[in-house]
């Protein structure tokens, strides 16, 4: 889930310190009344309501696969999904599966035909 934004939380935080009730506020801008409070103490606590970042690693794969698959698949056109994920953890020792591997072909542009057989 994605934390809503901060231009929302500025113009919840300006409504309220103009007067308008909470309860209003959050039927106006459709907020919770916990993240109204939640705005007011992060802007009491660091003068802004700039949502934290959500905890965890990275993402690693999406960024490789986005750089790599392209090329690979133009000089391979007649792989199939479990060939090109052998292929992509060979070169760079990471491992995906096919699901991974198949949204990551279908999100490129243009149309990647994929081959449903071994050869």
């Amino acid at each position: 889930m994605k934390p809503y934004s901060k231009d929302l939380g500025v113009r919840v935080l300006a409504a309220v310190d103009g007067g308008t009730p909470r309860e209003e506020v959050a039927k106006t801008f459709c907020a919770s009344m916990p993240s109204i409070k939640r705005w007011l103490k992060r802007r009491r606590e660091t003068g802004d309501v700039e949502p934290r970042p959500i905890p965890g690693r990275p993402p690693t794969k999406g960024a490789a696969l986005e750089e790599r698959l392209p090329e690979h698949l133009r000089e391979n056109p007649d792989l199939t999904l479990e060939e090109h994920c052998e292929a992509f953890e060979e070169e760079t020792h990471t491992r995906v599966s096919e699901a991974t591997m198949s949204r990551a072909i279908a999100a490129l542009p243009g149309r990647w035909p994929l081959k449903k057989s071994p050869r």
